[in-house]
């Protein structure tokens, strides 16, 4: 057996170690690593609390219909800040005034590159509001929504189904037109909300149409996109309405411009509307 002279170093000694190969301490008993754990587990189990007894569930009757979603960034009675859009869209008691004060907003940079406000078009009194996204370039030149290619089809849309811009109301989520047309982004949209629920509960529609997935996600505060959230009715509630608005999203036009393949998934959400219309009638 080899010896290690006690004058050496520490240093000496370890590098002796390292130089014969040894490079681990170890113990002189073996030590079950299993065992280790399987104790240590046991401890765990045994020191857990035990399990609650199951509450016994209600019985179910019949299927839930879709959740009425309560309108997000509007709200009367709440003590809104002086100068916001909650506040200023609280005061309108009509859609003059609602222009008047989106106009005179300074509360988003987003206006200040636009080159108008885009409040609305159609008839106010109509059974039937349509809102899209965002105004795009020649909509922000005229300060009118959907005058440009995607306007042209959205007219052909509604004509299929008897509607019209004299039978129709159409304004966007966001009034101002984002820089190159990008997508409106959520801290934009969510200032923009109280402007346009007060919207909303002016014109208060029959049927609301939701044109594209970010008018849709807005509007109905989910984060699915159109092709789980189009063909199926929703409802639109805020305290200024008098009672909830059905609702449904479709593609948007400048979307069936790009893919026509979905116009026949559009043309169906189009036919829902006129059944729910001819219903409302008789």
């Amino acid at each position: 057996m080899t010896t290690v002279s006690a004058d050496l170093h520490p240093y000496d000694i370890l590098r002796w170690y390292l130089e014969a190969g040894l490079d681990e301490t170890m113990g002189e008993e073996p030590v079950d690593r299993y065992a280790t754990t399987r104790r240590a587990a046991e401890s765990r189990a045994a020191a857990a609390p035990a399990p609650a007894p199951p509450q016994q569930q209600p019985q179910r009757h019949a299927r839930q219909p879709e959740p009425v979603m309560a309108a997000p960034g509007h709200d009367p009675s709440a003590s809104a800040l002086p100068g916001t859009a909650a506040h200023l869209a609280a005061g309108c008691a009509d859609l003059q005034a609602l222009r008047r004060a989106m106009e005179g907003f300074e509360g988003l940079p987003l206006k200040q590159a636009a080159g108008s406000t885009v409040f609305g078009d159609g008839n106010p009194e109509a059974a039937v509001m349509c809102i899209g996204e965002a105004p795009g370039q020649e909509e922000d030149r005229r300060g009118l929504p959907f005058v440009g290619p995607s306007g042209k089809l959205l007219d052909r849309m509604l004509a299929s189904i008897g509607l019209d811009r004299a039978t129709c109301y159409i304004t966007n989520v966001v009034p101002w037109r984002p820089p190159a047309n990008r997508k409106p982004t959520s801290d934009e949209v969510a200032v923009c909300m109280p402007f346009l629920t007060r919207h909303i509960e002016l014109v208060d529609p029959q049927v609301l149409i939701l044109l594209g997935g970010a008018s849709a996600a807005a509007v109905l505060a989910k984060a699915d996109g159109i092709n789980r959230l189009r063909g199926r009715w929703f409802e639109f509630n805020s305290p200024g309405l008098p009672r909830p608005i059905p609702v449904l999203a479709t593609f948007h036009p400048a979307y069936l411009l790009r893919t026509p393949e979905a116009k026949r998934d559009a043309w169906r959400d189009l036919l829902m509307i006129k059944r729910r219309m001819d219903s409302a009638r008789h």
